[in-house]
C-alpha cells in the first residue's frame, strides 16, 4: 500500500456504526479516512460528519473505487450478501458479529477472502474489554490452577419488545443466541479452544417474544466445563463471570464500561478510558506460594480502538490477522449445533469446527 491512511467505507449507519465503530474510525484518524456512508434514508451521517458521501445502497458503497475497507453494521440477514459484494469488489472487510448466519455463508466468505487476497475480519469487540482482558491474564498466569469450571452471564431486564427491532423478529440471525451469544462463545473459544460437545437449552421466555431471549450453554472440554447464559428477564444479576480451578476462584461483577460511555456520546478518548472503578475490580481467592490470599485483582483496562489498531497493522504492515475469519465460522457453527442440541434435546459432539492454529 502507497500510504497510510485506509480510506473507509460504512454500511449502515445504526446504533453499530454510530456508537462502536465510527468513534474509533475519527479517533484514528491518522490511520483511516471515513469516505463513505450506506444510509437508505435521511442524512443524518452526512449531518454529523460533513466530509461522507452519502451512499444510499450497497451497489453504490462497493463501486466506489477509492474505497480500501468497507465495514458492514447493517442488520444480520445482509452481513453475508454485502460481505461477498465488498470482497468481490476487492475491498477488505470488517464484518459485525455475527459474521454470518450460517456456516455454509461463513465458509464462502472465507474461500472468496483468500482468493481476493484481502482482509476479512469479525467485529468482536469484547475481546478488548476489561473483564476479558483481565480473565485471560489470571489464566495465563495460572492463579486459579487448572480451571475445571468457567461461568459467563450476559443478562438483562427488558420485560417489553423494543418498537421495530429486528433482533426480535423471527428472521434468521434474530435472537439473544445470534447477539449475546456470539460474543460469549468467541471468548469461550478464545480462552480454552474448541469444545468435544455442547448442550443447550434455548427459549423463548417473555410472552411476547417471537425470537429467542433466552440460553443456556454447557460446552464440554473433558476436565473443563464452561457454562454460558444470557436472558432478558434477570432484574437483579448476579456475577458476570464465576471461575473455579483447583486452587482458587474469581469472580467478577458487572460490565466493561466503554459501551455505557459511548452511548452517552462520550468521544472515546482520556487516559482513563476503558478503566473500570476500583469498585468493579473482581475477587480473587487463591493460594499462591502456600498464602492464601483473597482479594480485589485490579482489572485491565479495555480498548474498543485497539481492534482497528490491530486491523491497521495487518492491512498495512501484514501483521498476522487477530481476529480471524475462521473464528467467526467456528461461533456461528457453535450457535448451529446449539439450535440442534436444544431441538433434540440432547447432548451434541462438536464436530464441523476449523482448527485456526493449523491456518
Amino acid at each position: 500500500m502507497s500510504h497510510s491512511k485506509i480510506k473507509v467505507g460504512v454500511a449502515g449507519f445504526g446504533v453499530s456504526a454510530r456508537v462502536f465503530h465510527l468513534p474509533f474510525i475519527k479517533l484514528l484518524s491518522d490511520k483511516y479516512e471515513l469516505r463513505s456512508v450506506l444510509q437508505r434514508r435521511g442524512d443524518e451521517a452526512a449531518a454529523q460528519y460533513p466530509s461522507v458521501v452519502i451512499a444510499r445502497d450497497m451497489d453504490s458503497l462497493a463501486a466506489d473505487p477509492d474505497l480500501e475497507l468497507i465495514i458492514i453494521t447493517s442488520s444480520n440477514d445482509t452481513h453475508y450478501p454485502f460481505a461477498r459484494q465488498a470482497l468481490e469488489a476487492g475491498k477488505h472487510v470488517v464484518v459485525e458479529k455475527p459474521f454470518t448466519n450460517t456456516t455454509e455463508e461463513a465458509g464462502q466468505l472465507i474461500q472468496l477472502a483468500r482468493r481476493s487476497g484481502k482482509i476479512l475480519s469479525v467485529y468482536q469487540n469484547r475481546r478488548y474489554v476489561s473483564d476479558f482482558r483481565t480473565i485471560r491474564e489470571i489464566l495465563d498466569k495460572k492463579l486459579l490452577g487448572d480451571i475445571h469450571e468457567f461461568e459467563a452471564h450476559f443478562d438483562r431486564y427488558r420485560p417489553e419488545a423494543r418498537p421495530n427491532a429486528w433482533r426480535e423478529a423471527p428472521l434468521p440471525g434474530s435472537g439473544i443466541l445470534y447477539d449475546i451469544g456470539a460474543h460469549l462463545i468467541d471468548q469461550a473459544l478464545c480462552l480454552f479452544g474448541l469444545p468435544l460437545s455442547i448442550t443447550a437449552d434455548i427459549r423463548c421466555q417473555r410472552p411476547h417474544a417471537r425470537a429467542d431471549d433466552y440460553f443456556n450453554l454447557w460446552l464440554n472440554y473433558a476436565y473443563t466445563k464452561v457454562i454460558l447464559h444470557a436472558g432478558m428477564l434477570v432484574r437483579e444479576s448476579g456475577p458476570r463471570y464465576m471461575i473455579q480451578g483447583t486452587s482458587g476462584s474469581f469472580i467478577k461483577y458487572g460490565d466493561d464500561p466503554q459501551e455505557a460511555r459511548l452511548k452517552a456520546g462520550e468521544p472515546p478518548v482520556g487516559k482513563d478510558w476503558g478503566q473500570e472503578p476500583a469498585s468493579s475490580f473482581g475477587l480473587l481467592h487463591t493460594a499462591t506460594n502456600g498464602t492464601i490470599i483473597r482479594e480485589k485483582y485490579p482489572s485491565l483496562k479495555g480498548s474498543y480502538a485497539d481492534y482497528y489498531e490491530d486491523l491497521y497493522q495487518t492491512i498495512v504492515h501484514q501483521q498476522p490477522l487477530k481476529v480471524k475469519p475462521e473464528q467467526g465460522y467456528n461461533v456461528i457453527r457453535i450457535i448451529e449445533l446449539a439450535v440442534q442440541s436444544n431441538l433434540e434435546m440432547k447432548t451434541i459432539e462438536c464436530t464441523g469446527l476449523i482448527d485456526v492454529n493449523l491456518q
